[in-house]
């Protein structure tokens, strides 16, 4: 059960990266393979979501 979450996840440094605080941050690459934005004010986000106003910009 643990292979299958895993596969998931993805691959260091291409679709996710430790930041220096220790947090975990998916990349574009990876935003655009989920393919949805989550709304959740992503750094990486593709898909232009703005936190303030709750909109998508593209």
């Amino acid at each position: 059960m643990n292979e299958q979450s895993n596969k998931n996840i993805g691959i260091e440094g291409e679709d996710y990266y430790y930041t220096p605080e220790g947090y975990k941050c998916f990349t574009e690459k990876h935003h655009l393979k989920r393919g949805y934005c989550c709304k959740s004010g992503c750094r990486h986000c593709p898909y232009g979501f703005d936190k303030k106003t709750g909109t998508l910009k593209k």
